[in-house]
């Protein structure tokens, strides 16, 4: 397994393994890539759109601002993205490296296509779900289908997955790495070719029992996440 690996989160930088993980992907330019420039849709859009835009942004900044920590999960989580180049993209949450996933979302995405975007920049993911009239007894966590929006952008849906074999055997494969990116051989990603895989831990941030975010945590203290997942419940 070809890897970057950190002894500890301050030894290595973040950005220069996002970089390196793009160098893995590759460029292919037949592949769609998302906008990296977050639109504004209220000033276009129908009254009822601007509300659930309204609701969205309310929601978002409840994330950002609550700052309310959960006991359950914790304050830190280890965080995997993984995937096969062309294959769906994945995102794992765990409490501890060596413990099955808290949380195991799939989203539409292609893996390289959403390289691409953290290429260029910061990418925000904000994945939404749609609030119940009658209150439900589901965690924000548990929640099965969402609709998936990259940097403003809609990418289709995400589903909550439990953990396979083949996912458990990622995760078990890079259960040594701290902080890095690289390629998982074929014998461990399912027998379909190369794995690319990055992981970094990340901060959980609960604003509501609607409202929860996970914001990666860069060692070089010199600016913010490179990578925040939002999941909002409106």
């Amino acid at each position: 397994m070809r890897t970057i690996m950190a002894k500890s989160p301050y030894d290595s930088s973040f950005s220069f393994s996002k970089r390196h993980f793009h160098r893995i992907m590759g460029h292919d330019d037949e592949e769609e890539v998302l906008p990296s420039v977050c639109k504004d849709y209220s000033a276009s859009a129908p009254s009822r759109k601007r509300g659930t835009i309204s609701r969205l942004r309310s929601a978002l900044t409840s994330a950002i601002a609550g700052r309310r920590r959960s006991s359950g999960l914790g304050p830190r989580v280890t965080g995997t993205l993984f995937g096969h180049r062309r294959g769906h993209v994945h995102f794992a949450f765990q409490v501890d490296p060596r413990a099955s996933p808290v949380l195991l979302l799939e989203l539409a995405t292609p893996t390289s296509t959403l390289v691409r975007e953290m290429a260029s920049g910061l990418v925000r993911i904000a994945l939404v779900c749609e609030k119940k009239p009658s209150p439900s007894s589901k965690t924000l966590l548990e929640e099965p289908l969402w609709r998936a929006y990259c940097n403003g952008i809609k990418c289709g849906f995400a589903v909550r997955r439990e953990c396979s074999t083949v996912d458990w055997g990622v995760l078990k494969a890079v259960e040594p790495v701290s902080m890095g990116a690289g390629v998982i051989p074929s014998d461990c990603g399912g027998g379909e070719g190369e794995m690319m895989y990055m992981r970094a831990k990340f901060e959980r941030v609960v604003g509501t029992k609607d409202s929860e975010a996970f914001y990666m945590m860069n060692p070089d203290s010199n600016g913010g996440p490179e990578l925040s997942i939002y999941l909002l419940r409106v």
